[in-house]
């Protein structure tokens, strides 16, 4: 039998005693009795953590007692009475205070207890829950896990401690050695030593000499000493010392500043958000607390034990050995590896928690501490993704200044090896976080939200201002003109490309963005773009004219509302080539992956159509490339090291082309390979492109489905199933503009003249009696267009109604619905003034006969031939070869119909990989003359090749209307004079400075002077070629021949800082000094208004120089704002953290047009050139380091291309290009010593 617990029950007693005299709560409580319904009033009395209850107030011992540890306490519900209770009773029971106290374990029975008011019952609910030491428990958790850190620092401690012990050890042993080896050495000298006799005083004179002559020698060794110390000093080993110990000192001033960096994201975001996670209410859950912070906590914890070794070692200065600290950081540094792993996850997760709108509320509280400067959460979350290339480079810096007999040489090599093997596996992550980062920053931009931004996949491309030009009614164009004043105002849009959207917005005053209604988000998969609209067409007739060609036009076609057109304007034709180049190249991406992914993966969820993923060439690591673990845009992983050869493979790999990959390799193909020989493979791809092409590549492109076809047969399926798929059909398409006239689509192919002609409805009749219906079925009445249907077969009209019924149920219809619409959207239409006009009085002639079209791989003996002899030479339509590469997929993957031949199919493949090549070779061109035409101006035999491979594609008689047209277009745009180009030039400017009046700085206002200091500073920085970043030219001793245009920049910021604190210093009395610099601070804040971040360095530089700050009498009187504005603009445009908050400004506050200061960019390319190198070890291209390159040199075209719209002024540019009024900088500090002479000591 069970016995009973036994406690002290005196001790009980006396701490009931003590809970009556000097409980912390006491007070009468109705407690529930075992039966529902019953309450007993008693006396409770909580003393610490054991609650006791008496019968009464005058009781000497207690009822009973509990014991509160681990329990929780809340208010409940009020009991139901019943209804015939009355009101009064039922009143008075609804003012009691009804909670319950839970015990943290099964098998106790919560205590249920009321009190008569609210007031009284809030308190005793507060003491209860002191009482249970909740607090305590989770302070006590977290103080545990904080311990368990530190015990793995101490074992780790212990063992290096150990380590170093045997190596005392070892010492000891081998310096008693060393001592018993000196004892017999010097018994031995001392046997062998003469017997010397006490020698006789010596002559007083003669230690005279001797004294003199010591005092001599010392003067001497002390005066050779102290030459040896001075030589030392002006040594370069010595300076190298210093260098070394002022790298150690910033390394700990950066550390600090991380570890802050840190606390601020585990204190202000982490630990709030999991007491909120916590709540009735969570805003977000503890899985997702995790997901989002993964383990920065412990990150800030080994940092911060980091830093105060840091700081240990400083204060054994001038001995600073860091290989300790290092080694014992190393083996901790593999933490890095999960945050980086999942830190693109962690921030999609974010993006996700986001669209809940109370924790978006809930985190801008967050962000708005004064802790976080403004900074937001993906911010503090991308730090750590910096901090190893930072370790890298101090490293590489101290062993640039480290002897190579340095104790810690070696040790600092190792550090180095093992952080670069670390870094290797954060390199992949950059860039996608990067792309998230900017996505996001757009996204909060915009007042409405965006969620397509919220796509990890969506890959930002450029944005810029274009002018939308207002249409009426039938999508023609009102006759408006580019100068109007009103247009450029109410249509300037901002507009964001991104890989798979187009955005466009309206800015309003406050600088926010607002998509608009209708077509604020445009899907690429559902546009055309027309480059050069038709002079022929009725809604665009003479609108080259108006716009002088700077238009272009986005075609909608949503597959559930109308269609639309959308017109933009462009600033210059620079600038419409580079938004119709990104446009076109990301149209083409889509659709060519889409159409191939319907026709090869109909069933797969998988983006990558099944022809690349089966190629081992493009995922699997070679000895002549090397991938990364990053996907591009077309879901193939990027390049980390290649060979020229595979590079060049990879641009002209027909089965896809990343634009990102495109960028890269035209930005930086200078360092490794020249135009010349990226020139001869393109024209080895368009004239032998399959002698270009691999084989595997080959293959896979016309890869054959056999399996899908058994499959189809063994279901029992009727047969002219698989008959419908075997060939493309006739593509029927007709579109008209109004009802009098009709585009055509039509495709034409280069096969041999000897086969005859046939009758397609007759052939259909004959070979396949299967056949049930045709595509010159008339189509539904009132109907203005004639969709493209891949679904019939070539069959004769008669046969159409009924078997049409039966393939309704056909799953493989779905397929053909598919590419239908696909192919719609792809092909670009074109209207010809030689199109057969359609008679309103004859409306039973069909459509088919109207529209004669031609299939690109269907053979010539099987093209339709329209009746009477009639060809359709005269109809030029066409479509975009990834339509045509989709009709010959779609025709490859099921066989060969009755009737062809292989040497028929091979003749539709060969012409299919023609078409496809010559629109690959057409693509890179436009690329490379629209946006890197430097090349072409700098290169006359370049030029001329390109231009004459060029007009070699234009002689092909097989080339199709749509490549015709685009060979055209970038011919116009090679061959065009720079007179087109209408940017203000700096020679232009300087060319009306002649003018004999000249204003002085009084007469001209603030808004002046920071306008035309903004058009100077961007026409010098729009003026640097590309070229001039690559090589670190401008650290070169002939950098004023290797880039000039860089210096000619470093030039012009230092004359306009030199202008500003020459036109302080010119003043002679103390309030026009103070004046004239409130003038130039309230210029710099203007300047920042316009985004002119490079004129807020100039004027604060200025300003900041020995000759002006140290005017203490002239700051007195500058006003206090004038001072705090001066702070504000200080810390935006300063250096701290390497301009930290310059490129904050610049991703999240700032769009083009702007001003960015230069040298952050020198500076980051700087980094990237010394810190890795162009080539590997195995003589690969390391084309990760052009991806970084390419990056920023992108970011700074992106704020080239787009220019101010300023007014020149000759009156303020004569000013601000004054030489003759800028003083030296000697001459300013002897200035400023005769206007406040130094003070005494």
């Amino acid at each position: 039998m069970q016995k009973s617990v036994r406690y002290n029950e005196g001790h009980a007693l006396y701490l009931a005693f003590l809970a009556r005299k000097e409980g912390t709560k006491r007070g009468f409580l109705s407690k529930k009795a075992a039966e529902a319904s019953r309450w007993h009033e008693k006396w409770f009395a909580l003393y610490q953590n054991v609650l006791f209850y008496f019968e009464g107030e005058q009781s000497g011992r207690p009822a009973g007692m509990y014991l509160l540890e681990g329990c929780s306490c809340e208010r409940a519900p009020a009991p139901p009475k019943a209804a015939s209770g009355a009101a009064g009773g039922k009143d008075a029971l609804d003012k009691q205070y009804y909670f319950t106290v839970l015990f943290g374990h099964e098998g106790q029975k919560p205590l249920e207890l009321r009190c008569e008011e609210e007031h009284e019952g809030k308190e005793w609910m507060d003491a209860i829950h002191q009482a249970s030491y909740s607090d305590i428990l989770i302070e006590r958790e977290v103080l545990m896990q904080k311990y368990i850190h530190l015990v793995q620092i101490v074992e780790t401690e212990k063992i290096a401690a150990n380590q170093l012990r045997h190596q005392l050890e070892d010492q000891d042993t081998e310096i008693e050695r060393l001592k018993s080896e000196i004892v017999a050495l010097n018994k031995t000298k001392e046997r062998m030593r003469p017997y010397q006799g006490n020698q006789e005083d010596e002559d007083p004179d003669i230690k005279k000499i001797k004294k003199v002559q010591s005092f001599m020698r010392g003067w001497l060794c002390r005066r050779k000493w102290k030459t040896i110390v001075q030589d030392y000093i002006c040594s370069p080993h010595a300076e190298s010392m210093r260098k070394r110990n002022q790298i150690v000192f910033n390394m700990v001033e950066a550390e600090s500043e991380y570890v802050h960096q840190l606390y601020i994201l585990v204190n202000c975001f982490l630990r709030p958000l999991r007491m909120a996670a916590s709540s009735k209410k969570p805003p977000i859950t503890h899985d997702d607390v995790s997901s989002i912070f993964l383990n920065s906590e412990t990150i800030m914890f080994l940092h911060e034990i980091f830093h105060q070794g840091l700081k240990a070692r400083i204060a054994n200065w001038p001995t600073l050995i860091l290989a300790d600290l290092f080694d014992i950081l190393l083996p901790m540094l593999n933490i890095y590896q999960e945050f980086v792993r999942n830190h693109q996850y962690s921030l999609q997760v974010l993006a996700n928690c986001k669209q809940n709108r109370d924790f978006d509320k809930l985190l801008k509280q967050y962000e708005a501490n004064p802790a976080c400067e403004g900074r937001m959460l993906e911010t503090f979350l991308t730090y750590p993704m910096f901090q190893i290339p930072r370790y890298i480079i101090t490293l590489h810096e101290l062993l640039a200044h480290t002897p190579h007999e340095h104790v810690e040489r070696k040790s600092l090599e190792f550090a180095k090896s093992k952080l670069e093997e670390l870094s290797r596996i954060m390199h992949d992550e950059v860039s996608d976080t990067e792309n998230i980062r900017k996505n996001l920053a757009i996204e909060r931009m915009i007042v409405e939200g965006c969620d397509i931004l919220l796509d990890t996949s969506q890959t930002f491309i450029r944005q810029g201002s274009l002018i939308q030009v207002p249409s009426v009614e039938r999508g023609k164009l009102s006759k408006v003109r580019l100068g109007s004043l009103s247009l450029k105002k109410e249509g300037e849009r901002q507009c964001f490309l991104f890989t798979k959207h187009f955005l466009i917005c309206t800015r309003s005053s406050g600088g926010k963005l607002h998509l608009l209604k209708t077509g604020g988000v445009l899907s690429l998969i559902e546009c055309t773009l027309i480059e050069e609209p038709d002079a022929s067409e009725d809604d665009s007739k003479g609108s080259g004219q108006v716009f002088g060609h700077l238009d272009f036009k986005i075609v909608v076609e949503p597959p559930d509302s109308a269609p639309f057109t959308v017109v933009l304007l462009a600033p210059s034709r620079q600038e419409k080539a580079a938004w119709t180049s990104d446009i076109s190249q990301c149209v083409d991406n889509i659709r060519c992956n889409g159409l191939m992914t319907i026709v090869f993966e109909e069933n797969s969820k998988v983006t990558v159509p099944h022809m690349i993923k089966s190629d081992a060439r493009l995922h699997r690591d070679d000895k002549d490339i090397c991938f990364s673990k990053t996907l591009n845009s077309c879901k193939v992983p990027q390049i980390r090291y290649a060979s020229v050869e595979r590079l060049l493979e990879r641009l002209t790999d027909l089965r896809f082309l990343s634009i990102d990959f495109l960028n890269t390799f035209l930005h930086t193909y200078r360092i490794f390979t020249t135009a010349a020989v990226v020139l001869e493979k393109l024209s080895d791809i368009y004239k032998r492109p399959f002698t270009s092409i691999p084989v595997r590549s080959l293959e896979l492109f016309f890869v054959t489905s056999q399996n899908n076809r058994g499959e189809h047969l063994a279901d029992g399926k009727s047969p002219n199933l698989c008959r419908k798929f075997s060939s493309p059909p006739p593509l029927a398409v007709s579109r008209t503009s109004s009802p009098v006239r009709a585009r055509k689509l039509s495709l034409t192919s280069p096969l041999n003249s000897k086969i005859g002609a046939l009758d397609l409805s007759a052939s259909s009749t004959t070979s396949s009696p299967t056949s049930t219906y045709s595509p010159a079925t008339s189509p539904p009445p009132h109907t203005g267009k004639v969709p493209l249907d891949l679904s019939r077969g070539p069959s004769s009209p008669e046969q159409s109604p009924g078997p049409l019924e039966e393939n309704l149920d056909n799953p493989r219809m779905d397929l053909c619905n598919k590419l239908r619409r696909n192919i719609r959207r792809a092909a670009v239409l074109e209207s010809v003034s030689g199109d057969r006009t359609v008679s309103e009085s004859t409306p039973g002639v069909e459509i088919a006969e109207l529209s004669p079209c031609r299939s690109p791989s269907t053979p010539r003996h099987l093209r339709y031939r329209p009746p009477g002899g009639q060809t359709a030479d005269n109809t030029h339509c066409s479509v975009s070869p990834a339509s045509a590469f989709a009709i010959a997929t779609a025709a490859a993957g099921h066989g060969s119909p009755p009737g062809f031949n292989n040497t028929e199919r091979t003749c539709d493949k060969e012409f299919i990989i023609r078409r496809t090549a010559t629109n690959r070779v057409l693509n890179v061109l436009r690329h490379w003359v629209s946006k890197h035409s430097q090349d072409f101006e700098l290169n006359n035999e370049l030029k001329m090749n390109v231009l004459n491979l060029l007009e070699e594609v234009l002689r092909d008689p097989d080339l199709l209307p749509q490549e015709r047209k685009a060979t055209a277009n970038i011919l116009r745009a090679l061959s065009q004079d720079d007179q087109d180009d209408t940017h203000l030039k700096m020679e232009d400017i300087i060319q009306t400075l002649d003018c004999p009046k000249a204003e002085c700085f009084e007469t001209l206002s603030a808004m002046e002077l920071a306008e035309q200091i903004t058009l100077l500073d961007h026409i010098v920085f729009r003026s640097i070629p590309y070229e001039e970043f690559l090589g670190q030219g401008w650290m070169k001793l002939d950098k004023n021949e290797r880039t000039p245009y860089i210096m000619k920049t470093s030039q012009h910021f230092n004359d306009m800082s030199n202008l500003v604190a020459s036109q302080i210093m010119n003043y002679a009395d103390v309030s026009s000094r103070a004046n004239s610099i409130e003038k130039w601070v309230a210029v710099a804040d203007i300047c920042r208004c316009m985004h002119n971040y490079n004129g807020v360095l100039e004027i604060t530089s200025a300003l900041n120089r020995s000759a002006i700050y140290r005017l203490k009498k002239t700051w007195a009187k500058v006003s206090k704002q004038t001072k705090a504005l001066m702070d504000k603009l200080q810390k935006i445009v300063s250096s701290e953290g390497r301009f930290k908050n310059l490129r904050e400004t610049l991703k999240n506050n700032c769009n083009p047009p702007a001003v960015p200061y230069l040298g952050m960019y020198l500076t980051d390319l700087a980094f990237i050139e010394e810190g890795t190198p162009n080539f590997t070890e195995e003589g690969l291209v390391n084309f990760s380091k052009m991806r970084m390159i390419s990056h920023i040199i992108r970011e700074i075209r992106q704020f080239q291309q787009t220019s101010y719209r300023i007014d020149h002024q000759p009156k303020v540019t004569q000013y601000l290009l004054d030489k003759t009024l800028i003083i030296d900088e000697d001459t300013l500090y002897e200035l400023s010593l005769k206007i406040e002479p130094r003070l005494p000591a």
